[in-house]
C-alpha cells in the first residue's frame, strides 16, 4: 500500500497527479512488473485457422523442451469449476470457453497454454504445438456480410416516422467506420498466484479489481474475499480493461497446473484479438426539417460486428434519443456474427459510433437548408428536459459549449459556401459538432486512515486508469477536510480496499467522488466522538459543523477556545490509528432529474488538392462536465479524447482478410493511428458549473464525451474545405482525391 506515497529526493514536491513521481520514476508497477518469489511464464499458442473443429493436438515436441513445466490444452487442463459442462458455461456467461471447447471461432483463438522456468523456453516450445483441424465455412467480411441480417426495433419509437415523408428538406445517408482496435501502451498481463488451495492473488491490467474478484470467484466457486486483485498502476486502457479476457482465466489455470505464480503477458499481435475492439458499423440516417430548420424527426438504422460465439451490442442507436427534440425517431439495429474475436466498449463506445452519423447527417442538412451549422443545431437542442424520459436535466449546458467553442475558433472566418477560403494548394475548412453521454454514478465506498500527525490515507478499491481519478480524490478530501494536500495520501487499486464500481463509461470520479466525502464526514463524527470526551460541545454535532485543518478539531460556531490538537486527542484516548470507512451511491434524484455531459468540438482543416493529405490546424473542444475537481486531468481526459476523435475520422482501420480469414495489420506498423505530428494542441475549455445534484461534489464524467463528436467534426470540415461529403471512415487520402 501507498504506492502514491514514494519518496523523492525534492525539497518541494511538484504540482501534478499525486501518482506522477512513482510513474516518472519507475517506482510504480504494472501488472507484469512484479517480483513474485518462483515466478514462470506462460505463452498462448493461437488456432491457425478460422472456424472449424480441433481434430487433434500435439504437444509432445513442446513437452522435450528444457525448462518447460506444463502444457495446457482441452483435453488436459486443471479442474475450472465454473466450467464444467455445458451448462456451467452458459450459466458463467464468461465469453469465450478458453480450453473448454474442441470448436475454434477465429484465427488466434488460444488452443493450448505453455509454461516454462523462463519466457524464451516457453516461447519456443509455443512454437512447437501443432493441431490438426476440420475447417467450417467462415467470414470476417462485415460489409459483405451486413446484408443478410435484418434490422429489429431499437427502443421505443416516438411519434410518426412517415411525417418524415412531407418534411420541406430531408437528408438520407449511409454512413460506414471500419473497426478500430484500442491498443493502449500497456500490453494486458496477469500474474497468478495460488497462495493456498482456494486463496488467489492476481496482478491484472484491468480497469476494475472488484470485477475481476467477484467473476473469478463465481468461476473457481470460491469465497469473494478469498481472492485478491491488484491493479495500481494501469497504461491505458480506453475500455479494453472492463472486462475479464480468457488470458487471465488461462494464466489462472497454469498457475492451479504447476502450483507456482504465473505470469502471462500478451503480444502486441495478440493484443488485437484477445482484449476487443471496437467493431465495425454501418448506420443509415434519414433526417427531416421544416423550412425554418426545426426538425420533423429522424430514423436512424444501424448494425455492427460481433463475434459468432458472444453476441455484442453497442448501442449504436442509443445516443439518437439524447441530444436533439426529434418529436418523431424511430431506431433500429443489429448485429452481424463474423469469425472474429468478441468487440468490447470502447471511449465513447455506441454513442460515438452514432454520434458521426448523426452529426454528419445535421451538417449535410444545414447547407441544404442554406443555416449555419451552429444556428441549426442550438434550434434543435433539447436543453430543458432528456427527450427521452421526459425528466428535466439537472443541468445541461451544451448550448453554452457550442457558443464557447464558436467564439474560440473564431466560427465567423468560416465560409458559409464550400472551397471558398484556399491558400495555394490548400483548401482550408471549419466543422463543428457535438457529443452527448449520460453522466451516471454508481455506489462506491472509501476509507480513511488517520495518523496523529494529522495526516490522512484515502484509500478505495477503484483503478485510476490515467483519468486523474487519485489526484481528484486528493483535492475533494483537501476540500472537505481543511488539510493540506501534502498530508493526503491516496491508495487505489486493490480489492482489498473499499469496493467501488470499475474504471470506465465515465462513472469513476462520479461514483468515487461522493464515497470521498462520504468518508470524511464520518472522520469528522468520529473525531468529534472523541472530542466530546474533553469538551461538551462537540457532543451531536453534525459533520457540517466540524472544522478539520492540519494541527486539529475545531468548530465552525465556535471560537478558538474549543480547538483541540491532534496530539491531544491521540493521547487522552490513546489512539493508535483512525480508520472510518463510508459508502455512497445514486439516490431518489434519479427519479427526479435526467443527467448528461455534453461537449461541442470545432475543427479547422487543411486539406492538400493534389495529396489529399489533411492536416488538422486547430481542434477545440468545450465540455459540461459540472465542477472541475482536477483541471489539468481533465484537460488531458478531453484532449486524450479528441485525439482518439482524430484517429477514428482520419486513419485508424483494423482490415481483415476474407480469404484467409484473419486480421491484416496487426501491429504497429500496419494499424495506423494519431501520433504527435498528426494532431495539434488540442483547446480544451469547460463551462464548469457544479451539478447541484449528481453528487456531493457536482463533477459529472468527461472520459467519453471528448471523443463523442470529434470525427464528425473533422468530416464536416474537410466538406466545407472541399465540397466533398465523405460518409465511411476512415477518410483516407485516396478518398479525399477520389470523393
Amino acid at each position: 500500500m501507498g504506492f502514491f506515497d514514494e519518496p523523492f529526493d525534492l525539497m518541494t514536491p511538484p504540482e501534478g497527479r499525486v501518482e506522477g513521481v512513482a510513474k516518472v520514476t519507475g517506482s510504480g508497477k504494472y501488472a507484469a512488473e512484479y517480483k513474485v518469489n518462483g515466478l514462470c511464464h506462460a505463452v498462448l499458442v493461437g488456432s491457425t485457422i478460422a472456424a472449424g473443429t480441433i481434430l487433434n493436438i500435439n504437444t509432445s515436441n513442446a513437452k522435450q523442451v528444457a525448462g518447460v513445466l506444463g502444457v495446457i490444452t482441452h483435453l488436459e487442463k486443471p479442474v475450472v469449476p465454473g466450467m464444467a459442462d455445458e451448462e456451467k458455461i452458459k450459466e458463467a456467461r464468461f465469453g469465450l470457453p478458453v480450453f473448454h471447447t474442441d470448436k475454434v471461432y477465429f484465427k488466434g483463438q488460444p488452443i493450448a497454454l505453455v509454461i516454462a522456468e523462463t519466457l524464451e523456453d516457453a516461447t519456443y516450445a509455443a512454437s512447437l504445438v501443432s493441431a490438426e483441424y476440420r475447417e467450417d465455412a467462415k467470414t470476417v467480411d462485415f460489409n459483405g456480410t451486413l446484408g443478410f441480417v435484418s434490422l429489429t426495433p431499437a427502443g421505443k419509437d416516438r411519434g410518426d416516422i412517415t411525417a418524415l415523408n412531407s418534411a420541406a428538406h430531408s437528408i438520407e445517408a449511409e454512413y460506414n467506420i471500419k473497426a478500430e482496435v484500442h491498443n493502449p501502451m500497456e500490453m494486458h498481463a496477469t500474474i497468478a498466484e495460488w497462495t493456498a488451495d482456494d486463496k488467489l492473488k492476481l496482478f491484472d491490467k484491468n480497469q476494475g479489481v472488484n470485477n475481476v474478484q467477484r467473476t473469478f470467484a463465481k468461476l473457481f466457486n470460491i469465497p469473494v474475499n478469498h481472492i485478491e486483485v491488484i491493479s495500481e498502476f494501469v497504461g491505458g486502457g480506453f475500455g479494453s480493461g472492463l472486462r475479464v479476457w480468457p488470458h487471465a482465466l488461462a494464466c489462472i489455470m497454469a498457475a492451479k497446473l504447476v502450483k507456482r505464480p504465473v505470469k502471462l503477458m500478451l503480444t502486441r499481435p495478440q493484443m488485437f484479438y484477445s482484449v476487443g475492439y471496437r467493431p465495425a458499423s454501418w448506420q443509415k440516417i434519414k433526417l427531416g426539417a421544416n423550412a425554418d430548420g426545426k426538425f420533423i424527426g429522424i430514423h436512424h438504422q444501424a448494425k455492427n460486428g460481433t463475434s459468432v460465439y458472444e453476441n455484442f451490442n453497442e448501442g449504436i442507436t442509443r445516443v439518437t434519443r439524447l441530444i436533439y427534440n426529434f418529436d418523431n425517431l424511430k431506431a433500429e439495429a443489429a448485429t452481424v456474427p463474423l469469425n472474429l474475436s468478441t468487440p468490447t466498449w470502447m471511449r465513447g463506445p455506441g454513442d460515438c459510433t452514432g454520434d458521426f452519423a448523426i452529426e454528419s447527417a445535421i451538417d449535410e442538412l444545414s447547407y441544404k437548408l442554406n443555416i449555419d451549422p451552429v444556428a441549426l443545431r442550438m434550434k434543435n437542442l433539447a436543453l430543458e428536459k432528456n427527450p427521452e424520459t421526459g425528466l428535466p436535466w439537472s443541468t445541461n449546458y451544451i448550448n453554452e459549449c457550442i457558443e464557447k467553442g464558436a467564439q474560440m475558433i473564431s466560427w465567423k472566418d468560416r465560409k458559409a459556401a464550400h472551397s471558398q477560403n484556399i491558400e495555394g494548394d490548400w483548401n482550408i475548412g471549419y466543422g463543428m459538432a457535438v457529443g452527448a453521454w449520460n453522466a451516471g454514478r454508481g455506489n462506491a465506498s472509501a476509507g480513511i486512515q488517520m495518523q496523529k500527525d494529522g495526516s490522512i490515507t484515502v484509500q478505495t478499491a477503484m483503478t485510476d486508469i490515467g483519468t486523474g481519478t487519485g489526484i481528484s480524490m486528493q483535492n475533494i478530501a483537501h476540500e472537505t477536510t481543511g488539510i493540506s494536500k501534502s498530508k493526503i495520501k491516496i491508495e487505489l487499486g486493490n480489492s482489498n480496499l473499499p469496493p467501488a464500481p470499475s474504471q470506465g463509461g465515465s462513472n469513476g470520479l462520479s461514483s468515487i467522488g461522493g464515497a470521498v466525502v462520504a468518508a470524511v464526514n464520518a472522520l469528522k463524527l468520529k473525531l468529534a466522538e472523541h472530542a466530546a470526551l474533553q469538551n461538551e460541545a462537540y457532543k451531536n454535532v453534525a459533520a457540517a459543523d466540524i472544522l478539520l485543518s492540519d494541527k486539529g478539531i475545531s468548530l465552525k460556531t465556535a471560537n478558538s477556545q474549543f480547538f483541540i490538537s491532534y496530539a491531544s486527542l491521540w493521547e487522552k484516548n490513546k489512539l493508535g490509528i483512525l480508520e472510518v470507512e463510508a459508502s455512497s451511491g445514486p439516490g431518489a434524484e434519479r427519479q427526479k432529474y435526467a443527467f448528461c455531459s455534453s461537449a461541442a468540438h470545432f475543427c479547422k482543416v487543411r486539406v492538400n488538392r493534389k495529396t489529399g493529405k489533411v492536416k488538422i490546424e486547430r481542434l477545440v473542444t468545450v465540455s459540461d462536465g459540472g465542477k472541475i475537481i482536477s483541471e489539468k486531468a481533465a484537460a488531458n481526459q478531453m484532449s486524450g479524447a479528441a485525439v482518439g476523435g482524430i484517429g477514428m475520422a482520419l486513419m485508424e482501420e483494423q482490415a481483415t482478410d476474407e480469404r484467409l480469414g484473419t486480421l491484416v495489420g496487426n501491429d504497429f506498423a500496419g494499424y495506423h493511428f494519431p501520433v504527435n505530428a498528426d494532431a495539434p494542441i488540442i483547446e480544451v475549455a469547460f463551462i464548469n458549473k457544479p451539478d447541484p445534484n449528481i453528487n456531493p461534489q457536482g463533477s459529472k464524467g468527461l472520459g467519453e464525451v471528448g471523443i463523442i463528436g470529434t470525427a464528425a467534426a473533422i468530416a464536416n470540415a474537410i466538406y466545407n474545405a472541399t465540397g466533398k461529403r465523405l460518409r465511411d471512415l476512415p477518410i483516407t487520402p485516396d478518398k479525399v482525391l477520389l470523393g
